[in-house]
This record gives structure tokens, C-alpha cells and sequence, in this order.
């Protein structure tokens, strides 16, 4: 892991915190490999200015993707933040950065002061674990998780977290502040794997694609050989939840 702890001992953990003023959401994430923001300026219906920061990251190409935020200026705000996709393919952007401009873009719609969401995932043991999330100090899903299956508690039990079979899933059953959520949770289901492996040893992202695939910025087949480990970029706050966004204004 490269972060002096053994995979199976930690637990994986993300905040999310997303703040209005006036026109402008500002959404800040951090978690044991990133460390990313996104700054929205809006009329109410549409984005009017968009940039993206990057502090902490595993390869050296990611802050690159910092212009695919730039680039969506213009484009109209949407309720969800799962339908950013119909306006920006998220697979040309750093998913993190993605992830918070999309949930700063529903945040704006909806005409929210503030959330925060605050994310747990054990390490797995046997292939299981009970990811969690708490949004705004409060806590909203506790899921039993068996490698890529939920099975427990319901409404969750049996749904795969895999594909767009997963967003159809919570579009279809979930009202739309409890969707969010579970975006939310889903994506650190996936990241926190990231603990079981010493990234330190990876020497750039086109040794990841082959198995991760052309899923982001840095994995594109023309930037991943020239995507180079950023070395000691990794964190740990297993034991200090408090530390997370603790450099957020």
C-alpha cells in the first residue's frame, strides 16, 4: 500500500463537502490517493465558468484533465448527477474531478446551501465488507457488499454494482437525493481497492490498462505511457477522518 498499514487492517475512507455562495458551488474531495476540486460559477440554468484544481493524484498527467472542466462551460445544469454523462463523456475526464463536478452541478440545481459526504469502506476480508456513508454528519447507507453484489439490507439486496445496470437501477427506484448517495458510495466501493495494491511499484498508468482500460484521463491510450507514478502521493486515514479537506476553505 505504501502507506505503513497491511491491506485488511484500514479502512478506505472519502469526504466529499459541495458549498454555495451565491452563483458560485465550490465541491472539494479527498480520500487516501486524491485530492481534487471544482469551482462552478452559474445563472441558475446553465454553467457560466468551470475550473478545476488539482493538489494530490496518482499519475503526473492527471492535473491535465483539469481543461475537461474548463470545457464544460455552457453546458446546462442537471438535477442528477449521473446525467452529466449526456453532456461530457466522463471517460475524457479524471473521474474524481468528474465525479465532484457533477455532483457541484446537481448541487446547483437544486439550490443547496451544503453537503457533505463522509464515506467508509472496510477492507474486504474473504472478498466481503459493509461499505458506509454519512451525508452531512448523519448516517444514510450501510450496505453488506460480496465482491460486486450487494446482499443486504434492502432495498439493495441482490443489485450488482456493476455497468450502467446500477444507474438505471437507482434512477429507477431511488429518489433523486438518495441516488446521489449511492453514486457516491458506489464509486468508493471501487476506489478503496486501490488499498491492496502499492501503487509506488506501478511505474506508469499503461501498465494499468490493459485490466482498467481506457476508463479516464490518464489511461487514454495516447497519455498513459507518459502517465508516471506520482511516488508517496498515497495517504492514510484509516485512524484520522478528521484530517480529510482539513486544507478546505
Amino acid at each position: 500500500m505504501g502507506s505503513g498499514v497491511c491491506y485488511g487492517d484500514g479502512v478506505y475512507r472519502r469526504r466529499i463537502r459541495l458549498v454555495a455562495r451565491d452563483d458560485r458551488v465550490r465541491g472539494d474531495l479527498e480520500d487516501d490517493f486524491h485530492r481534487f476540486g471544482v469551482e462552478i460559477r452559474h445563472d441558475g440554468h446553465r454553467i457560466l465558468e468551470a475550473r478545476g484544481d488539482a493538489r494530490r493524484f496518482p499519475w503526473e498527467t492527471c492535473a491535465g484533465a483539469t481543461a475537461q472542466i474548463e470545457a464544460l462551460e455552457g453546458t446546462p445544469l442537471v438535477e442528477r448527477a449521473a446525467d452529466l454523462a449526456a453532456h461530457s463523456d466522463p471517460r475524457l475526464h479524471c473521474t474524481h474531478l468528474y465525479d465532484v463536478a457533477a455532483l457541484v452541478v446537481a448541487h446547483a440545481a437544486a439550490g443547496r446551501a451544503q453537503r457533505q459526504y463522509d464515506v467508509a469502506v472496510p477492507d474486504r476480508v474473504d472478498w466481503r465488507t459493509e461499505p458506509s456513508l454519512e451525508r452531512d454528519g448523519a448516517p444514510l447507507l450501510h450496505w453488506k457488499l460480496e465482491r460486486h453484489s450487494l446482499t443486504g439490507p434492502a432495498p439493495f439486496a441482490g443489485v450488482s454494482l456493476r455497468g450502467r445496470a446500477f444507474l438505471d437501477w437507482i434512477h429507477d427506484r431511488l429518489e433523486p437525493d438518495l441516488a446521489e448517495a449511492a453514486l457516491v458510495l458506489r464509486r468508493a466501493c471501487y476506489i478503496a481497492m486501490g488499498r491492496a495494491t502499492d501503487l509506488d511499484t506501478i511505474p506508469s498508468a499503461d501498465r494499468v490498462t490493459p485490466i482498467a482500460g481506457a476508463t479516464c484521463h490518464s489511461m487514454q491510450p495516447a497519455i498513459a505511457p507518459r502517465a508516471l507514478r506520482v511516488h508517496g502521493s498515497t495517504r492514510q486515514f484509516s485512524d484520522g477522518p478528521e484530517r480529510l479537506l482539513a486544507d478546505a476553505t
